[in-house]
């Protein structure tokens, strides 16, 4: 699961690398309970009773020293950790660690939370001891949440309150199977304690002139392992070249516009083994495993890190595989103006195919 370590350390670096040193930060403590989704229903017999736990987190706060942050409301960054009770033997429990970002709206009186780390599963799935465990097919997964919070700091000295909506999903991508995955919905109410007696004055900046920046072509190449939901067969490499072009709309954001080619070594076993398991499908096993792409995307700048969004099609699709339609979301990093590292999750609507490791530029 190495690949999945790598993931923290990405987020983690990428936040505190390239953030300012005034020194104003705060932890909060966050108490949920919920309801685990049903996304699908091979989990239905994993629903039991209601999920609980808690989210601990340490907040830098944000007041303006780059230009970027004033254009996002000064946001703040972090680290996170959770524990949740699943409320099922079957399911175990789950550890995670996450790197977060807080963005603000309404005067800052809402507070919108993205987190994205890793995840330890006390119980995963074992063919012999926990094989209902279709959730959770490894001990190590990928971890998100988002949190809604309504929020006042500093109501009694340095303590404060918050309390709203969170979402909560394990998920290894498809690394190794079953991978089901978890979602949990939850209502949280928290409290907040700041480590200073105050904080620094907001700095405002004058931008007068509109920013613009000519169409730029770039290329990618990823890869990583999967495996397909038949249990056992085994994990394969895989690996994407994608090219595409770009265009800035403004300091934020950019549209996108390009095409992938995909080479899924997963799919070959796959296809090799529902030709000889299902004859009635009338596959054949020397169906070729490839799949061409076109996409459409955008991507939100923030600092050196973006945001990256992106909905595909198959045009060349020799396999059935979860339909021709694809999704790709995830984090990319700048390393000076050309080059940059990006990791993304590629899906068919809920159903993750991978986890993809990137190294790219732009021209």
């Amino acid at each position: 699961m190495k690949h999945l370590l790598l993931l923290l350390c990405f987020a983690i670096s990428s936040i505190m690398f390239s953030q300012e040193t005034t020194n104003s930060s705060y932890v909060d403590v966050n108490y949920f309970r919920g309801n685990i989704a049903l996304h699908n229903n091979s989990i239905l017999h994993l629903i039991q009773g209601h999920p609980e736990g808690v989210i601990v987190g340490w907040n830098k706060k944000t007041f303006g020293n780059q230009d970027w942050q004033e254009a996002y409301n000064y946001p703040e960054y972090g680290v996170s950790f959770s524990y949740q009770n699943l409320k099922n033997e079957t399911l175990g429990n789950n550890y995670a660690v996450y790197a977060h970002y807080n963005f603000y709206f309404f005067k800052r009186n809402l507070m919108l939370r993205i987190g994205q780390g890793l995840a330890y599963n006390t119980n995963p799935y074992d063919k012999h001891d926990n094989f209902k465990n279709t959730a959770f097919g490894s001990t190590i997964l990928s971890g998100t949440y988002f949190m809604v919070n309504y929020k006042r700091e500093r109501i009694f000295d340095r303590f404060g309150i918050q309390a709203g909506l969170s979402l909560l999903h394990y998920s290894n991508a498809n690394f190794v199977a079953p991978n089901a995955s978890i979602n949990t919905v939850a209502l949280n109410v928290g409290v907040t304690y700041n480590l200073e007696d105050e904080d620094p004055e907001f700095v405002h900046s004058e931008v007068t002139e509109k920013f613009t920046q000519p169409i730029k072509y770039n290329l990618a190449f990823r890869s990583g392992v999967n495996e397909s939901d038949v249990i056992g067969m085994g994990q394969s490499a895989f690996y994407v070249l994608s090219a595409y072009a770009d265009k800035r709309l403004s300091r934020k954001s950019a549209v996108q516009v390009g095409t992938d080619v995909f080479f899924s070594n997963f799919l070959k076993d796959l296809i090799a083994y529902n030709a000889v398991a299902f004859p009635e499908r009338n596959i054949d096993a020397d169906t070729d495993y490839k799949r061409v792409g076109l996409f459409v995307g955008h991507e939100l700048f923030i600092n050196k890190m973006s945001i990256e969004t992106q909905v595909g099609y198959y045009v060349y699709y020799p396999f059935d595989f979860e339909g021709q339609t694809y999704l790709r979301v995830g984090l990319k990093r700048y390393f000076g103006e050309k080059w940059f590292g990006a990791v993304t999750l590629k899906t068919h609507g809920a159903k993750a195919e991978c986890v993809e490791f990137g190294v790219g530029i732009r021209l």
